[in-house]
């Protein structure tokens, strides 16, 4: 792939630029204070305002049709507007679920009807989405869920409880995915729907992280009803819409775009800079392996990219960009603590508290070693379906699910 701007691609940056100039500072603010999570409503607000005036424009997702709001643009102009509007402090982390895992998924499998309701209103930002797949017993192996769909004439009623479902507090809507044929393969009886997050029945409880944040949160149904019309994709076909959706969500995550505290190794190049440790030979050297483990992973964007440029769908390779972002996040807090010191943990021991905050990544980095598949979930696919080594034993394959051993 060549990195360089074609005369086209660099009067699109250009034109981008000047947009970016005029209008982010209108909304520029303080980032999301952890991974995913809004600030509060003024925050999503302002994130909501950026959308819309993204939307506007024809920037919201430049390859989309104009029908949607786009502008039948390519690849690399997304790409290009993407990486000008990572220069501002604009308000983008809440949307990062809904536009970059739930409408690409919508958009292949979805109907026409549903295309036509949602796409329009999540690419504007009128209206928020969340992800509704892991359990209490189903995390790392999502097709083991057990919450239940049972179809009542013209309606499926909806029972069990998800985890770990990042932005649902203030979603408006969800894709998730239940059981609805207990006698089928675990993989084979899996039906997704779309779900008002306002539906009554729908409890939402936020769970306290370490970093003193609440992104995630448990979300417990009882008797939830939703129409037949929205189901995604085929009943008791839902395995291939949440592939597509998780496919999409490590290219995500992998290419830098779930959420978090936004430092990255210029930052804490520039903090070693201000706290006199850039003369340390150690701290050079770990500075040095950052900045490279960054390029690497910037590379491994590129090439994802390089495949959507083509038209592919993504693909496991997804998968070794997710896994080695998490990585470089662990060591990026790490680094920076080791700098900062009790400074970067403790705002008081700092005069002007400029150096607190930098717990934040470290504090952050274990969730994403989790979220959207934990690195020994990527570690199987990277090995399976990239090198093309023997898959694990499966003690479940062929046995319908509900003969299946699991805990009580």
């Amino acid at each position: 792939m060549d990195f360089n701007d074609s005369p086209e691609e660099a009067a699109w940056r250009g034109e981008c630029r000047a947009w970016l100039d005029q209008h982010a500072p209108e909304v520029a603010g303080p980032r999301a204070a952890g991974a995913l999570e809004p600030a509060g409503p003024e925050y999503l607000s302002r994130a909501q305002r950026w959308q819309a005036m993204k939307f506007d424009a024809g920037f919201a997702r430049v390859t989309w049709e104009p029908e949607f709001g786009g502008r039948n643009g390519t690849t690399m102009q997304q790409v290009i507007f993407g990486q000008e509007e990572a220069r501002y402090a604009v308000p983008t982390e809440v949307f990062v679920i809904g536009l970059g895992m739930i409408a690409p998924t919508i958009r292949a499998v979805g109907t026409d009807a549903q295309k036509e309701r949602y796409l329009t209103k999540l690419l504007r930002g009128e209206e928020i989405w969340c992800q509704l797949f892991s359990e209490p017993g189903a995390g790392s192996d999502v097709a083991s869920l057990s919450m239940s769909a049972t179809r009542d004439g013209d309606e499926w009623v909806l029972n069990g409880q998800k985890v770990w479902t990042s932005g649902a507090q203030y979603s408006d809507f969800g894709e998730i995915i239940c059981r609805t044929a207990a006698d089928a393969e675990k993989h084979k009886g899996i039906t997704a729907f779309l779900v008002d997050m306002r539906s009554p029945g729908i409890a939402i409880k936020p769970l306290r992280q370490m970093n003193g944040g609440a992104a995630f949160n448990e979300v417990f149904f009882d008797d939830v009803r939703v129409p037949h019309e929205n189901v995604l994709g085929a009943p008791n076909e839902g395995w291939t819409v949440a592939i597509t959706t998780l496919m999409n969500e490590r290219v995500a995550i992998g290419s830098g775009g779930g959420g978090g505290a936004r430092f990255n190794v210029h930052d804490v190049i520039a903090l070693a800079r201000r706290r006199g440790a850039a003369s340390d030979p150690a701290v050079r050297q770990r500075l040095a392996g950052l900045y490279t483990r960054s390029r690497i992973q910037k590379f491994l964007s590129m090439r994802t990219m390089t495949a959507a440029s083509q038209g592919k769908v993504p693909g496991p390779e997804g998968s070794i960009g997710k896994l080695f972002g998490a990585r470089v996040m662990t060591d990026l807090g790490e680094l920076a603590l080791a700098i900062t010191g009790a400074a970067g943990v403790a705002g008081d021991l700092h005069a002007d508290g400029e150096d607190y905050g930098w717990h934040q990544p470290l504090l952050a980095a274990p969730a994403a070693h989790i979220a959207g598949g934990s690195d020994e979930v990527m570690k199987n696919i990277i090995g399976e379906r990239v090198l093309g080594l023997p898959g694990d034993p499966r003690a479940d394959k062929g046995i319908p699910w509900k003969d299946v051993p699991r805990s009580a």
